[in-house]
């Protein structure tokens, strides 16, 4: 069984991006077996571990969306833009969480 950083995944679990997760982790928001962390870095093995946020128990879900998008000139390939340009999660609406990447 792998071990994890609880960062990675919350985010995997769609509760946020590693960075808010990060914020999370350090507000104390989330318990792993009951106890609450607050240190970065905290490793589970998702396998066994409990974990849970605003007393929920998050899972990873298990079906995952893929879309293909031919980016147009004048958007970025982000989630939130610092800038407040507009992002490629504003041309697909649908309820699923989406991660936005690029080509390499």
């Amino acid at each position: 069984m792998e071990e994890e950083r609880l960062q990675k995944f919350l985010s995997r679990a769609g509760i946020a991006s590693r960075r808010k997760a990060e914020e999370l982790i350090l507000n104390g928001e989330i318990s792993v077996n009951g106890k609450v962390v607050t240190e970065l870095g905290t490793k589970i093995r998702p396998e066994i571990d409990k974990v849970f946020y605003k007393g929920k128990e998050v899972k990873l879900k298990e079906n995952f969306v893929y879309i293909l998008l031919n980016k147009p000139i004048g958007y970025v390939t982000t989630a939130k833009d610092q800038f407040d340009r507009d992002t490629v999660l504003d041309l697909v609406k649908v309820k699923e969480r989406i991660v936005p990447c690029r080509k390499a």
